[in-house]
C-alpha cells in the first residue's frame, strides 16, 4: 500500500507548497485520466446517449431558431435587430445542456466505482491523493467539454450553411467557446467534490442540485446580457469570475479528499452532540477536558470576563491576520477605484457656500441627537450589513463577503473625488468619517475578515482537522466576535456618529 505512505508528503503536494514539482504530478494524474477516459468512451451506454443528446439539441435549437427568424422577418428593421441579438444566445444554451447531462459522469467518479467495488485497486496505486484527484477531475471533464463542443460545432455549422446564412464574429465564437468551458469547468470540478465527500450515488445526485440550480440561474443571467450587444463585454468577467471558482473548488477538493477516509466511511449521520461540543468549546474557550477536570474537583467554572477575552476572543482574533491584511488591501483598492471612477462619471456638484451646507444640515443633526433611535439605526445598518456578508461569503468561498465590506468604500472615494474635484474643501468630509470611523473601520474589517475566513476555511482545513470542524470552530469565532467585539464598537460608532460627528463637521465648517 504504497499509495497509503504518500499521504504523509501529500499536504505539500495540495497546498502548492515550494519546490512542487508539478510536471511530475501531471504526468502521474494523466494516467488515471487516460484509464478513465478510455473507459468512458468503451461504454456504449455512456456514449451513446450522450452523443444523440449532442446531436439532438443543435438540431432543435436550429428549428427553434428558423421559427423565430421566420416569425421577425415579418417585422421589418425591428424584428431583424432583434434576431442579430437573439442569435448568439441558442448556441451558449447548446452548450450548456450537453454538460449539464453529463455530469453524471462526474458525479460517480468516486462514489459510483465505490458501489461498483471498483475503487479499492485504483486507490492502492502508488499515487499521491492529490495525483488521484486531479487525474478523476480531468477525466470527468473530458466527455462533457467534447460534447459542448460538438454540439455548438454542429449548432453554429447548421446555421452558417443552412438558409439563415448566420456569419457570427469571430470574438463572438471565441466568447461562446470560453462560456461553455468555464461553466462546465465549474460544474464537474463540482460534482467531483460532492462525489469524493458522499458514500452513495443517490446522495451524490440529490447535492448535485447545488450545483445545477445556481449554475441555470448564472445561464439565465448571461442570457439576458447575451441578448444585448452593448453589455456583451461584461460575459468576460463572470468567464473569469467562474474561473477562480474552479479554481477554488480544484484546490477544496484535493486538500479534502481523503483515500483511508473514502475507503473507511460506509454511511454519513449528523451527529449533532459532536457538532455542539466542538462549537461550544471554540465559544467559550473551555476545552472537555477543563470541564470534566472541573466537575471532578467540584468546583463550577465561574465567568471571567478577563480570562474569557484572553483565552478565546484574543487568539480568535490573531488568527484573522491575513484575512484582514487581505480585507484591508481590497478595501483601499475599492476606494482607489472609487476614485478613479470619479474623473471618468462626475457629480453635479456646486461649490456651495459653507454656511448654506450648514444651515441644510442642521436640523437634520439636531432631530438625529434628539431622537436616540438614530444610534440604534445606525448600529443595526451596520450589524444588518455584515450578517448578509457572513452569510453569502459562507456559500462563495469568502467572495461576497469581501465584495459587500469594500463596496462603502468604493462609494466613498466616489464621492471624495467627486468633491475634490468639484473644488470643494474635503475637511468636513473627512472629519464627518473620523470620529465614528475610529471604532466602525475596525469593527467592519475584524467582522470582514472572521467572514472571509468562514468561506474560505474549507479551501485549506487545518491539519489533523475535518472539514466539518474547522468549518464549526470558524462558525463559532464568528459568532463570538461578532457578539464580543464588533457588537460593542458599532455601538460606541453609532453613539460617536449621532452625538459627536455632526459637532465635529460643525467646527469643520466653521473654520
Amino acid at each position: 500500500m504504497n499509495a497509503l505512505s504518500s499521504d504523509t508528503s501529500d499536504h505539500v503536494q495540495t497546498y502548492f507548497g515550494n519546490g512542487f514539482n508539478w510536471l511530475h504530478t501531471l504526468r502521474n494524474a494523466w494516467i488515471i485520466t487516460r484509464r478513465e477516459v478510455r473507459d468512458s468512451f468503451r461504454d456504449w451506454r455512456i456514449v451513446v446517449p450522450i452523443f444523440l443528446l449532442t446531436l439532438f439539441f443543435p438540431t432543435l435549437a436550429n428549428f427553434t431558431s428558423r421559427v423565430f427568424i421566420n416569425y421577425f422577418d415579418k417585422q421589418g428593421a425591428d424584428g431583424k435587430e432583434f434576431i442579430e441579438a437573439f442569435l448568439p444566445l441558442m448556441p451558449m444554451l447548446v452548450g450548456f445542456f450537453p454538460v449539464s447531462i453529463s455530469l453524471v459522469i462526474a458525479l460517480e467518479t468516486f462514489v459510483g466505482e465505490k458501489e461498483r467495488r471498483s475503487l479499492e485497486p485504483l486507490l492502492a496505486t502508488p499515487l499521491s491523493n492529490t495525483e488521484l484527484y486531479l487525474g478523476k477531475v480531468f477525466a470527468a471533464m473530458i466527455p462533457p467539454l467534447v460534447a459542448a463542443y460538438l454540439g455548438v460545432g454542429i449548432y453554429i455549422g447548421q446555421m452558417i450553411l443552412g438558409s439563415q446564412q448566420w456569419r457570427p464574429d469571430f470574438s463572438l465564437v471565441v466568447l461562446i467557446a470560453v462560456l461553455t468551458t468555464v461553466q462546465a469547468l465549474v460544474m464537474v470540478t463540482g460534482a467531483v467534490v460532492v462525489s469524493s465527500q458522499t458514500t452513495s450515488t443517490r446522495a451524490a445526485n440529490l447535492l448535485a442540485s447545488a450545483i445545477i440550480l445556481p449554475m441555470s440561474i448564472l445561464v439565465m443571467g448571461e442570457s439576458i446580457l447575451m441578448i444585448q450587444p452593448h453589455q456583451r463585454y461584461v460575459l468576460w468577467y463572470v468567464a473569469g469570475g467562474l474561473l477562480i471558482v474552479t479554481t477554488l473548488l480544484v484546490r477544496t477538493g484535493a486538500g479534502i479528499f481523503n483515500r483511508e477516509e473514502l475507503l473507511g466511511r460506509s454511511i454519513d449521520e449528523i451527529n449533532l452532540r459532536w457538532a455542539w461540543r466542538i462549537f461550544w468549546e471554540q465559544l467559550t474557550g473551555i476545552t472537555r477536558e477543563e470541564r470534566r477536570a472541573a466537575k471532578a474537583a467540584g468546583r463550577p467554572i465561574r465567568p471571567n470576563p478577563i480570562r474569557y477575552y484572553r483565552r478565546a476572543v484574543f487568539p480568535s482574533i490573531r488568527n484573522l491576520r491575513g484575512a484582514s491584511v487581505c480585507l484591508l488591501v481590497a478595501m483601499i483598492l475599492s476606494f482607489a477605484g472609487g476614485w478613479a471612477l470619479s474623473g471618468k462619471w462626475q457629480l453635479p456638484l456646486e461649490n456651495k457656500d459653507n454656511n448654506q451646507i450648514l444651515d441644510d444640515m442642521r436640523d437634520i443633526w439636531e432631530t438625529a441627537q434628539k431622537d436616540p433611535q438614530w444610534v440604534m439605526l445606525a448600529v443595526t445598518q451596520n450589524m444588518r450589513v455584515l450578517f448578509v456578508a457572513t452569510l453569502l461569503g459562507a456559500f462563495s468561498f469568502g467572495v461576497a463577503s469581501i465584495l459587500l465590506v469594500i463596496l462603502p468604500f468604493g462609494i466613498l472615494g466616489y464621492l471624495m473625488g467627486n468633491v475634490t474635484a468639484a473644488g470643494i474643501s474635503p475637511v468636513p468630509f473627512i472629519v464627518a468619517i473620523i470620529p465614528h470611523g475610529i471604532f466602525e473601520i475596525p469593527a467592519i474589517i475584524i467582522a470582514g475578515a472572521a467572514a472571509l475566513r468562514l468561506g474560505s476555511v474549507t479551501t485549506k482545513p487545518p491539519q489533523n482537522m475535518t472539514v466539518g470542524e474547522a468549518w464549526l470552530r470558524a462558525f463559532a469565532d464568528v459568532v463570538k466576535i461578532g457578539f464580543a467585539v464588533v457588537l460593542p464598537l458599532l455601538i460606541i460608532a453609532g453613539i460617536f456618529e449621532v452625538h459627536v460627528t455632526p459637532k465635529a463637521v460643525e467646527w469643520a465648517l466653521t473654520l
